[in-house]
């Protein structure tokens, strides 16, 4: 039993100690924001969702191809994963890995966030030049109106003016993505814990333990019947 025993522990002591440590990497990018709206309350250009879709069908795989054969790698040693925070404009992107590939993990983060931003970046100076027409035509609209001598002419100059106001408040809360930060290890280690192995492995050894001592004592009760006969 205790042969049995200090070999299973010392077995799962050595692998213990040769366990890689791993990570999670984290990445937070925050969504370009627009004037909220009824059906736009938070007022995100583009939804997180969107994000996370557009990283995982395509950011993901157009980086990590770029990535191998820039490196010469037939394959990553770790996986991105994509997640909108919930009642946020954040988006996550996590990495679990060794310290090893910490730098390689920062940059596809680096890549993809910057593909994310590059994508946004356009649909921001998409919307600000539709915002920017709109508005041109509203006070061209409202110096017509302005010069008017018709009846009407006053209702149809505050008309104007409020849709010229409310333009350039839609103009004013447009705002960039923001990269918040970067691939940020976790402060603690991932994955299964070297307590928790050595934790299973004393309870494994306990049971093996007992088992080859009854399979001793059935070995030697047998050996000794055919010796008897």
């Amino acid at each position: 039993m205790a042969v049995t025993f200090l070999i299973i522990v010392g077995i799962a002591l050595g692998y213990a100690l040769m366990m890689e440590r791993t990570y999670d990497y984290v990445s937070l990018y925050r969504v370009a924001e627009q004037a909220p709206s009824s059906s736009n309350e938070q007022g995100n250009l583009e939804s997180p969702a969107a994000i996370v879709a557009k990283t995982n069908n395509l950011y993901a795989g157009v980086v990590t191809r770029r990535i191998l054969e820039e490196k010469g790698l037939a394959g990553l040693p770790f996986q991105l994963q994509v997640s909108a925070l919930e009642d946020t404009s954040l988006v996550r992107f996590v990495t679990e890995s060794s310290e090893k590939n910490a730098a390689l993990v920062e940059e596809m983060h680096s890549r993809v966030l910057e593909r994310a931003a590059e994508d946004q970046q356009a649909l921001l100076e998409s919307r600000k030049a539709t915002l920017q027409r709109q508005l041109e035509n509203a006070q061209r609209a409202l110096e017509t109106a302005q010069e008017s001598t018709s009846p009407s002419a006053a209702e149809l100059v505050a008309n104007y003016a409020t849709r010229v106001a409310e333009i350039e408040d839609q103009l004013a809360q447009l705002h960039p993505g923001e990269l918040v930060q970067t691939a940020v290890r976790s402060l603690t280690p991932t994955g299964t814990s070297r307590s928790l192995v050595m934790a299973l492995a004393l309870v494994l050894a306990g049971m093996l333990a007992v088992m080859m001592a009854f399979f001793s004592h059935f070995a030697v009760a047998v050996r000794d019947s055919l010796q008897e006969e």
